[in-house]
């Protein structure tokens, strides 16, 4: 059987109890009535909480190896920083912010080379900041080759590992007493990981206590490539969206951004054209601000619709664009070759050289054109890294005569993308990867069709269940992940964050866990709007394929609420009755009242601006709901509630006349929101008679 990462179980209702989404259910108090044992990823402090000295922090992604260290640290108004080699300005930043959101007020740096480390020489006490040795707080940041580094590291608990994998890095924070002071440790494997210690060292951070957790940590991620691929149709992102996707990924460890949107002409249409020197200026700030952020900025160029393949002019124009985007400062660089035909050629010169088209001969024109850019542009220029491409036939894992061709002739350095075993696979598991590698004689980089919402499925979705049934091992098939977001960009951070979570440690990954996480990330850590969050996702868990398959369901803690509910109504007593409405109001409170909590919590403008109808409509089918519980409670008494189930139709009309914002999503349409289980509710509930 597959084996699968820690699973996301949405939350059970059970008789007598309410459930107020993923985030509320409480198991100390369903333990001695069902059996259950609680989750490690509901024991584990979450992050920006304080752990116990015996319990972990939530970090995500999840390190390789986390092991607790005694008491947490204490942040004193003033901490000393010790900046060595490979710390950047953006990795500092993220240092400096977490230490001042927990109340230091001043921040000494000080290099490595000019301050004497007494942890790190003699494992005695740190010098403390502003003269002497006492109580305090030094963090210490830099290469794991610096021998200083290291040495602190060793001294704070923490170890050197024996293989430095790329991207990776080791952390120890050790709290000292009132002579020794505390030590933070932060120390990259090469300055990728020593920003991805900063971004960890974040979120070990407890402003409210003004602590930090002790661990010791020893990380790498294993994937490399991990991020998203903006490939949908419809609207593309605004240059806003994407210097702020940028940042985030940033934050979630996530190193790769392909630039590939279907609506940007310059790549597709009219691919031979030059940018014209404003459009070439706004992907030069986005390439310096990947590279801020330690992400691969990829710019896609898709010239199938038009390209005369055995043409030179043709390869002389693809080569010259790319080479526009290399003198802007970008490095990695890809040929998309989907969504075209390979049943007729765009020139007669493709038919003189290759026959009639076909599977075997798109692939030998294709192989040709790839190679060509691999060979003369990729291996001319300096520090261009492999080059990347998406085939004509994307998904599946069966063989054709357009596979056999590449996989013998294209070379072994071009790195190929593939969808999965279908174009929006409901599952993904080692063999499938496996057995889509050897079709392509290398390991595949798979682009994952989720939460892309540009397809007629998806019609007035918002696409926000945890990133999931990606089965546990995949980085031993593939070269990476990339997640192909919704035209929502800022809505679309729920998935990616999962997407990023499991690339860097499948072994480890907690879908429910990361679902809670990407909340807390969005809230800003706050717990009510936190509660929303998870109660507007629920709403907007459903996962469409291309098909009538739907690959994660609807509203699951709504529809087992309702489903619990409805037992009770149907078999209980009138003051089982009684409880379960008061639990069902409750519900339709929580959901009536998310969207002002989240519009108040939520910091993210862009967020609130994408899921603005969402929320309306959110609104709407609470107040609906909340009706329709005083019509059942009318009818309980010995009324009919006639009226207030008049109201709660008319309310739920209300809310599904709601329609997607124009111009932002494709396609257009009304909004859903929990249909098929909230909608059947309120339809049904004047007829549950017990």
């Amino acid at each position: 059987m597959p084996r699968w990462s820690r699973r996301h179980h949405p939350g059970r209702s059970l008789l007598g109890l309410p459930l107020l989404g993923a985030l509320a259910l409480t198991f100390t108090a369903l333990t001695p009535l069902t059996g259950l044992t609680p989750p490690a990823s509901l024991t584990a402090a979450p992050a920006g909480t304080s752990a116990a000295p015996d319990r972990l922090p939530v970090v995500t992604p999840t390190p390789q190896r986390m092991t607790a260290a005694g008491r947490a640290l204490s942040v004193p108004d003033r901490v000393r920083l010790v900046v060595g080699e490979g710390a950047d300005a953006a990795g500092l930043d993220v240092i400096r912010k977490a230490l001042t959101s927990a109340g230091a007020r001043t921040i000494d740096e000080v290099a490595l080379g000019e301050v004497a480390l007494g942890a790190a020489e003699s494992g005695g006490p740190p010098a403390r900041a502003g003269g002497g040795r006492g109580p305090g707080l030094t963090v210490v940041v830099g290469s794991i080759g610096d021998g200083p580094v290291a040495r602190a590291l060793r001294a704070a608990g923490g170890s050197v590992p024996d293989t430095l994998a790329a991207e990776g890095y080791s952390l120890a924070t050790a709290a000292g007493d009132r002579r020794t002071g505390s030590t933070a440790v932060l120390a990259g494997n090469d300055a990728d990981g020593v920003y991805y210690a900063a971004q960890t060292f974040r979120q070990l951070v407890t402003p409210a206590s003004r602590t930090i957790s002790a661990v010791s940590i020893t990380d790498h991620p294993l994937m490399a490539l991990r991020g998203s691929i903006e490939g949908f149709y419809g609207a593309p992102w605004s240059h806003a969206d994407r210097l702020d996707q940028l940042a985030f990924y940033g934050a979630v460890k996530a190193n790769t951004y392909i630039y590939a949107p279907k609506d940007d002409e310059y790549l597709r249409e009219s691919w031979r054209d030059a940018y014209p020197a404003d459009r070439l200026a706004a992907l030069r700030e986005l390439i310096e601000r990947a590279t801020t952020h330690h992400v691969d900025f990829t710019y896609a160029i898709s010239p199938g619709l038009s390209i005369c393949y055995s043409d030179p002019n043709d390869v002389r124009a693809l080569e010259s664009k790319l080479a526009s985007l290399y003198a802007q400062g970008g490095r990695s660089f890809y040929v998309a070759l989907d969504d075209i035909s390979y049943t007729s050629w765009n020139c007669d010169a493709d038919r003189a050289k290759y026959g009639a088209p076909g599977r075997a001969a798109a692939g030998q024109a294709q192989a040709d054109l790839l190679n060509a850019v691999q060979r003369d542009f990729i291996g001319t220029h300096a520090g261009a890294q492999p080059l990347q491409m998406v085939p004509t036939e994307y998904s599946d894992m069966a063989d054709s005569p357009y596979k056999k061709v590449l996989r013998e002739q294209l070379d072994p350095q071009v790195v190929v993308q593939w969808t999965g075993n279908d174009v929006v696979p409901p599952s993904i598991s080692v063999a499938d990867a496996r057995a889509a590698s050897a079709v392509w004689g290398r390991k595949v980089f798979l682009w994952d069709n989720y939460p892309v919402n540009d397809y007629g499925q998806t019609t007035g979705r918002l696409l926000m269940a945890p990133y999931d049934r990606r089965e546990a091992g995949l980085h031993e098939e593939l070269s990476g992940i990339v997640l192909n977001p919704m035209n929502q960009a800022a809505a679309s951070k729920v998935a990616l964050f999962g997407g990023a979570s499991f690339a860097w440690n499948d072994e480890d990954y907690d879908a429910g866990r990361t679902w809670r996480a990407a909340a807390g990330h969005l809230s800003g850590g706050d717990p009510a709007t936190t509660r929303a969050l998870l109660a507007f996702f629920d709403t907007q868990h459903l996962a469409p394929t291309f098909g009538p398959e739907n690959w994660q369901p609807q509203a699951p803690a709504l529809r087992a609420a309702l489903d619990g509910f409805r037992a009770v109504w149907a078999t209980g007593s009138a003051q089982e009755r009684r409880a379960a409405l008061g639990e069902l109001a409750a519900r339709a409170r929580e959901l009536a009242d998310a969207p002002e909590r989240i519009r108040e919590g939520v910091a993210d403008q862009g967020f609130l601006r994408e899921t603005a109808p969402w929320l309306t409509a959110l609104d709407l089918w609470g107040d609906s709901l909340d009706a329709t519980v005083e019509g059942l409670r009318e009818q309980l008494g010995g009324g009919s509630g006639e009226a207030r189930f008049a109201e709660a139709a008319e309310l739920a009309r209300r809310a599904a006349a709601i329609r997607t914002i124009p111009g932002t999503t494709r396609p257009q349409g009304t909004i859903k929101v929990a249909d098929g289980v909230l909608d059947t509710f309120i339809r049904e509930a004047p007829g549950l008679r017990g």
